[in-house]
């Protein structure tokens, strides 16, 4: 056989084809493999897992804090430039001492009557919360709630703090919950029946939109209704809910604090109310309490909304249209806005007393509790009887010494002389006989 026909292959036998080089584009190495092209529906599922996580990233309660900073920032920026500074410094400029007092004393109603609020609607959720740590909790979280950027920190440390204390945290945040969801329950209502009856720039508009509005909330009531009517086994969303109407209706509801929760409720907003006509008048405003009662309801409306920092922002821009809106003025409305702002914070004061014992309170305990880590332990007696006193020791120093005659206890002749005698001896345990000598 020729080398030629060697390197030739058989008849039947596959022939490898050589690989195609991925290092070079140049003729002899072999070309590049072709890429495939993009697939439209694996981009499109990339675009919407992103855009979700974006979702996600940005409905984190930090982030929600922080553009709720940022919105109130912009809302007084713009009114800054709009009215000028001097609309601020003729609000501070006007607040005397007689209405620093006049807001402590409404302050203190509103916090002790939110804070009975607050311990009724425990009590129907079965936490049991004295009224006097719940005033001081309800100062501090309304400091903070001042304070702070965002407006409601306050009540989320109440709530977490409460949590912990009562060994339940789902249910002590709950509580809080309720609390604050009965107040703003409680302003709503109220300010929809002033907004509708008494004089004010959007009652036209209210009333119009108010039948047609109502008609659309009970025609989605009707149709949740049927969803769940119709629905064979409820879901673990659907027990969750019915779990939580169920909480509610005991803590808000119920024959036992309904009428509390609901007097409560109603002194509160009295005195978030008076508060507001308290500012106007120190202001300066002369309108009546008619004409001021739908303007301090859209101003504490446009306080809950959570684009505020520590509450300042949407209260402002809201008092500036209203007043605007009225005819009494923008800048008069951003006025009576400053100071209302200025006497609720000096209202909220004691809770700073609040903190600061709470803070020395905490560092003695933690100090009393490192000595007595550090402490050398304490001696262990062991008499199950021991009398409240110990007795006194004995001086044996001072007695004179003792004489002890060596005769007395000396071991007698006949014994040593039956240990050394056999076969008998004095010790019984040896298997002998005893002799009379050795007794």
């Amino acid at each position: 056989m020729t080398a030629r026909a060697a390197e030739t292959p058989a008849r039947g036998t596959p022939v490898a084809k050589p690989a195609a080089s991925t290092t070079g584009a140049g003729p002899g190495r072999g070309a590049e493999p072709e890429s495939s092209p993009p697939n439209p529906e694996r981009t499109g599922d990339g675009t919407a897992t992103g855009l979700r996580a974006l979702l996600a990233r940005l409905n984190t309660p930090a982030v929600r804090t922080r553009l709720g900073t940022l919105a109130g920032v912009v809302i007084l920026a713009v009114l800054l430039w709009r009215l000028g500074t001097g609309v601020f410094v003729d609000g501070l400029r006007r607040i005397d001492g007689p209405s620093l007092l006049v807001a402590l004393g409404i302050g203190l109603v509103t916090t002790v009557f939110s804070a009975w609020r607050w311990a009724l609607v425990a009590r129907g959720l079965r936490i049991r919360l004295p009224l006097a740590p719940a005033v001081a909790d309800y100062y501090r979280a309304l400091f903070l709630n001042a304070a702070l950027p965002g407006g409601v920190l306050g009540d989320v440390h109440r709530a977490v703090r409460h949590g912990q204390s009562t060994g339940d945290l789902g249910r002590g945040v709950r509580s809080v919950v309720l609390e604050r969801m009965a107040g703003q329950l409680a302003l709503f209502v109220a300010g929809t029946v002033m907004l509708l009856t008494l004089p004010s720039p959007v009652r036209d508009d209210l009333r119009q939109t108010a039948a047609p509005a109502g008609l659309a909330v009970l025609g989605a009531c009707a149709v949740v209704l049927a969803l769940r009517m119709n629905r064979p086994r409820p879901s673990r969303r659907g027990r969750a809910l019915r779990s939580a109407l169920a909480e509610a209706r005991e803590g808000l509801l119920s024959r036992r604090n309904g009428p509390g929760v609901l007097v409560s409720s109603v002194v509160v907003l009295a005195g978030y109310l008076a508060m507001f006509v308290l500012a106007a008048r120190v202001a300066g405003v002369g309108a009546t309490v008619t004409e001021l009662l739908p303007l301090a309801v859209l101003a504490l409306l446009a306080m809950s909304l959570p684009l505020n920092v520590g509450g300042w922002g949407p209260r402002e821009g809201v008092a500036a249209w209203a007043f605007g809106a009225a005819g009494l003025g923008a800048g008069r409305g951003l006025t009576v806005a400053v100071v209302y702002g200025v006497l609720s914070l000096a209202a909220s004061l004691p809770g700073v007393l609040v903190l600061v014992a709470r803070w020395y309170a905490g560092l003695r305990a933690g100090r009393r509790t490192g000595a007595a880590a550090t402490a050398p332990p304490a001696p262990v007696s062991h008499a199950e009887d021991a009398p409240d006193r110990a007795p006194l020791a004995p001086d044996y120093a001072s007695l004179p010494p003792l004489e002890v005659s060596i005769e007395k206890y000396a071991p007698k002749e006949s014994t040593r002389l039956a240990r050394s005698s056999l076969p008998f001896s004095a010790e019984p345990s040896e298997g002998r006989p005893m002799t009379p000598e050795s007794v």
